[in-house]
């Protein structure tokens, strides 16, 4: 494949059945030949998205003292501000040109759980901040909920069989920042290549030209969304559990032409985690004589913890 294809997840929501089936053996055929698809018809409107770009912003163009008083040591970046250069890709030296803030799951009953989770850090300078990114957080969150089901019946599941293990899950909303570059970067990216950990992102911002995406020809393609879609693509979790037959694939941001270095880009991924007990064991399903089970046995929270040590959030 040398082009992200596109779905609509009205489609899935229709209640016409061929169009139900017809966007899970698109969105299937996408996942399993190049692990990203760019998604119309999602749950974020149009006012949303505009308040939380202008949020960020707002946060971002703080003074650097104010930024760093909201890093919170001893959580590995689960919540609040993380500063420029702290995370690098697995196996490389060098840190992302990026700065980025976390919003964290909003656990609804269950007590036990929240206790779980480290608590969402609240901004005092900018009174909207939190609450317009809980909102973008629980639309997102819902959108990752169909794509899921529709993947759930592309993999022979239930439907809901992903519903138990994402209700209050571990999920983030990251907003980044990528700031003007200022002097020639020394094998550094805005953001290098890499694999992401969870179940699947769901990414704000890929409309301009910067995300680029390794299709299986070992060719790096441009990775655009249209205004009005957001780009989704599969975690090593799903890969894992799916036995690869689900593509988790490489991507990365790169750095733009010298004339636009003076130029910032703001983008809003959200990783859809489960929660921590979940099995990632090799569904058996996806496994047979030509395809023989890849993976160890692992939860999503050790699994979690693996990684986070491996890009130096966590020690």
């Amino acid at each position: 494949m040398n082009k992200i294809p596109s779905v609509n997840l009205a489609d899935f929501l229709s209640n016409d059945k061929t169009r139900k089936q017809k966007f899970i053996n698109e969105i299937g055929h996408a996942y399993e030949n190049i692990g990203f698809v760019a998604l119309k018809g999602h749950f974020l409107d149009e006012a949303l998205v505009t308040s939380l770009y202008a949020e960020i912003k707002n946060f971002f163009d703080l003074p650097v003292e104010t930024k760093e008083s909201y890093e919170i040591p001893g959580i590995g970046g689960q919540r609040g501000y993380v500063s420029f250069g702290k995370e690098s890709a697995k196996g490389k030296k060098e840190g992302d040109l990026k700065e980025f803030w976390h919003f964290g799951q909003y656990v609804e009953d269950d007590a036990e759980r929240a206790k779980e989770y480290p608590e969402n850090v609240l901004v005092e300078e900018l009174p909207k901040f939190n609450e317009v990114g809980k909102q973008t957080f629980k639309m997102l969150e819902k959108t990752a909920k169909y794509v899921l089901r529709s993947l759930a019946l592309h993999l022979n599941l239930e439907e809901t069989y992903f519903d138990h293990y994402i209700r209050n899950g571990n999920s983030i909303l990251r907003p980044i920042h990528y700031p003007p570059i200022k002097t020639a970067p020394k094998g550094a990216e805005r953001a290098a290549a890499h694999g992401d950990i969870n179940l699947i992102t769901l990414l704000m911002g890929a409309q301009g030209k910067g995300l680029q995406v390794k299709n299986n020809a070992g060719e790096w393609i441009d990775a655009m969304a249209a205004p009005d879609e957001i780009m989704i693509n599969v975690g090593d979790m799903l890969a894992r559990h799916s036995n690869n037959k689900l593509k988790s694939t490489i991507h990365r941001v790169v750095n733009p032409p010298k004339e636009l270095w003076g130029t910032s880009r703001y983008s809003i991924p959200f990783f859809m985690h489960p929660i921590s007990e979940m099995k990632l064991d090799v569904l058996k399903d996806c496994t047979d004589a030509e395809h023989p089970k890849q993976f160890e046995d692992i939860t999503a929270g050790a699994f979690l913890d693996q990684r986070l040590e491996e890009l130096g959030l966590k020690k």
